[in-house]
């Protein structure tokens, strides 16, 4: 009888662990590109690459550019190799096993057990540890190994070079402004410079949402000599000289295009 008893324990055991359902895998957060909102750069992945799913990201004179968070996380890793390797590079724990890499930074805004939110500056971009030019080596990993990268979900290109363009923390930081021009229409440019094709015009006296601003040509205007530029819609730029933003110079917490 005791042999009975024990076979049927057992055989309730390997019942019960049947039924146990397996603990869900947690979904992976909505990363996003690792550069301030309205930013455009190539990506380039190549199947030779260490590890083979990390993104090289590059655009024009991107040395010192601003590296964000492409996702809430805790920083876990701010280390320097020196010469080699990833050279000076970041890690973010993004919860569920899920982290980020950012390596070959020209230097470090963040310490370790800080906590980032989308667009939030980690580092610069630059060309420390093995690198032979100017670029951020971003990763996405799960439990250590490399995984494809996505970003808002949708898979990035493999193999080849793509352009991707940060919607990372748009939804805020933008600011408003008055143009101010004495009467005339401010011509607006598809960029940031008078060299760039005048896409339209906005009235003196407009209110005007800025989404990001950046440096282009200098102009002289209502309020002095200035090079900085305000992104004021899609391919939609005025100078910023003639816009009563309320600062004299960059807007606090409004990012760089």
């Amino acid at each position: 009888m005791r042999k009975r008893w024990f076979s049927l324990a057992v055989a309730g055991l390997l019942a019960a662990a049947t039924l146990v359902p397996a603990t869900p895998a947690m979904a992976a957060p909505t990363f996003k590109v690792p550069f301030p909102c309205g930013q455009s750069w190539s990506g380039q992945t190549r199947s030779d690459h260490s590890p083979a799913y990390a993104v090289d990201f590059n655009r024009t004179d991107d040395l010192g550019d601003p590296v964000v968070a492409s996702a809430p996380g805790t920083v876990d890793r701010v280390t320097d190799l020196g010469g080699t390797s990833y050279g000076k590079y970041v890690r973010i724990d993004h919860g569920a096993g899920y982290t980020t890499y950012y390596a070959h930074l020209n230097g470090f805004n963040v310490s370790v057990g800080q906590s980032v939110g989308y667009g939030a500056v980690i580092g610069w971009v630059g060309s420390t540890g093995g690198s032979t030019g100017p670029h951020l080596h971003y990763e996405q990993r799960l439990n250590g190994n490399d995984i494809q990268v996505r970003f808002n979900g949708a898979l990035a290109l493999y193999w080849g070079t793509k352009t991707y363009t940060s919607d990372n923390a748009c939804s805020s930081g933008t600011a408003s402004g008055t143009v101010n021009t004495a009467g005339a229409d401010l011509t607006v440019r598809s960029g940031p410079g008078t060299g760039y094709s005048a896409v339209g015009s906005v009235a003196d006296g407009a209110r005007v949402t800025i989404y990001c601003q950046t440096s282009g040509s200098t102009v002289t205007g209502t309020y002095g000599t200035s090079s900085i530029w305000d992104r004021i819609g899609s391919g939609r730029y005025i100078s910023d000289a003639y816009v009563n933003t309320g600062y004299d110079g960059y807007i606090p917490n409004v990012p760089r295009c």
